[in-house]
């Protein structure tokens, strides 16, 4: 029925759904016999076919009667209930363990035990989110980089937050568990199949909210081993051109471009393209003090971020070349013209300086 619960994919999400099923059921007999009694008796005891009331107060029978049948049916239903609420919980004798962080408004995963991290960011095309397109099979549930996970293995999530209380929504899994910021909550899923399975962040989180979906890919394990080898060889190839590119000055033509792109796919929803900001909301960069002047703090608040405001830590997000790329881009860009370069080696100093 398009209106009850999914049975989802997994051994919990099955058990998850027959308690819901067993305890509508019992709801539906509890109403049936309630109103049953209810309208049988408004029926047969109107005053219209002259019937007295019958009188009688305080009857213990009754008192303990209707005392002993709901106790006995809660007592029915919490059995399944803690069953499977325990098995939810148990998360011991993981196969793989994925730190899974929120961030407004995007979510961040990192396999434990290996070097392996990413952020997943929303892959829908703004022009379907501005109506210029048709929207697609997918809408707003379609990411960059998903999780991914092996088949026939227990997979612990360990779910926290940077910033706000987010909620990790996989419906196919039965797995929804808020991510708390300075606090870690565990979850677990077994998939068997292979598949692509779907979510969204399912606690208000701020504007963006709604775009900041799941999507978790199923591979059988010898397809999952392949992609977390070709993830650590390319994260450690992304490294060794990091070293490289400390020891090397780009031109300002190369990080102009480099930062122009790094600007409109990051910066430009809220700084608008022509760094003019929106009044009262986000700060214009366009004859700014801080992009005219302050280099350090401008280094460090793209690093970093700031707390208590919608400007986010990019220093897991981009390269240190994007880094210095976008802020090259923003002290020369609208008119700011301050000449001034900022290198892969000016932006990896403020990190070591900050403990990266």
């Amino acid at each position: 029925m398009p209106l009850n619960m999914t049975k989802g994919v997994t051994e919990i999400s099955q058990q998850v759904y027959d308690l819901h099923m067993t305890i509508f059921w019992i709801c539906c007999a509890i109403g049936a016999v309630v109103f049953g009694a209810m309208f049988w008796s408004i029926l047969r005891h109107r005053k219209a076919r002259g019937v007295q009331p019958a009188q009688f107060h305080e009857s213990t029978k009754v008192e303990i009667l209707w005392t002993a049948i709901p106790v006995v049916i809660l007592i029915l239903m919490a059995i399944p209930a803690t069953k499977t609420l325990i098995a939810m919980e148990d998360t011991t004798e993981a196969d793989v363990t994925v730190l899974v962080t929120g961030s407004q408004w995007k979510w961040h995963y990192k396999y434990l035990n290996t070097d392996v991290e990413f952020y997943s960011l929303l892959a829908t095309p703004k022009e379907q989110i501005n109506n210029r397109f048709a929207k697609g099979e997918n809408y707003l549930l379609e990411v960059d980089r998903p999780l991914v996970i092996p088949t026939g293995k227990k997979v612990r999530f360990l779910m926290t937050s940077d910033d706000v209380i987010h909620s990790w929504w996989v419906p196919a899994f039965a797995v929804k568990k808020d991510a708390n910021p300075g606090f870690i909550n565990e979850a677990w899923t077994r998939v068997e199949e292979p598949g692509i399975y779907r979510g969204q962040c399912a606690e208000l989180c701020g504007k963006d909210h709604a775009f900041m979906p799941v999507v978790v890919i199923a591979k059988t394990p010898a397809d999952y081993e392949q992609w977390l080898n070709g993830e650590a060889e390319r994260i450690a190839k992304a490294k060794a051109e990091e070293q490289e590119l400390l020891a090397m000055n780009m031109s300002m033509d190369e990080l102009m471009s480099v930062g122009e792109r790094t600007y409109i796919a990051y910066c430009a929803a809220c700084h608008q393209p022509n760094g003019e900001g929106l009044a009262g909301i986000f700060p214009a960069l366009k004859g700014s003090s801080m992009a005219l002047n302050d280099m350090a703090g401008h280094i460090d608040i793209v690093l970093n971020g700031k707390a208590g405001t919608s400007m986010q830590a990019y220093a897991k997000q981009l390269s240190l070349k994007e880094i210095a790329a976008v802020i090259t881009y923003e002290r020369n860009a609208w008119g700011n013209n301050t000449g001034e370069l900022v290198q892969a080696a000016d932006v990896h100093a403020v990190l070591q300086g900050k403990g990266e």
